[in-house]
């Protein structure tokens, strides 16, 4: 990334239940930083997580955040590129998989469009996404604001409400 490139803060979600969960999510948050006008700034912590509204075994989750002068769009099909590189396949909705990455925020951005939702529409159902968003928030004061000005943190209560709910725990 050079000087001049517009970099906003973008938040990935990972998570994995096939495999070797945990050497999945390293080598995607390696595959991260290696994306191209993209800097590597932090993840959370793992999280342990029943899937939900499916079968299989238990997710292992967290959340990263990188500096990107990417599109929203561009940063999507890089996220799905590693993805298809960790064998994700899609037989069906809510299927197990090697790895599943999604875009959370890029920067304020809001948008809506046939291939992509910003802020990710579901993220706030989900104590998976929403707990290591808030340790991040810890790490990093000030720097990840959903759109409009509020703040993850606003969402503990919820958070830990939906973490007793779906069965969250650290890893």
């Amino acid at each position: 990334m050079t000087p001049d490139t517009p970099a906003v803060l973008a938040c990935i979600g990972l998570g994995a239940n096939l495999g070797d969960t945990a050497a999945t999510l390293d080598a995607a948050c390696a595959a991260l930083a290696a994306l191209p006008e993209t800097v590597w700034v932090a993840a959370s912590g793992r999280w342990r997580s029943r899937p939900v509204e499916a079968s299989g075994p238990d997710y292992l989750n967290a959340v990263a955040c990188v500096r990107t002068g990417l599109s929203p769009e561009a940063l999507l099909e890089a996220l799905q590129a590693i993805e298809h590189h960790h064998g994700r396949a899609r037989p069906y909705p809510n299927a197990p998989r090697t790895l599943d990455l999604d875009l959370l925020l890029h920067g304020d951005l809001q948008r809506s469009t046939a291939r992509l939702t910003l802020p990710h529409p579901r993220m706030a159902e989900r104590a998976f996404v929403l707990l290591p968003l808030m340790q991040l928030c810890a790490a990093l004061p000030g720097q990840i604001r959903l759109p409009g000005g509020a703040d993850v943190v606003d969402w503990t209560a919820r958070a830990q409400h939906l973490a007793a709910q779906q069965g969250i725990a650290p890893a």
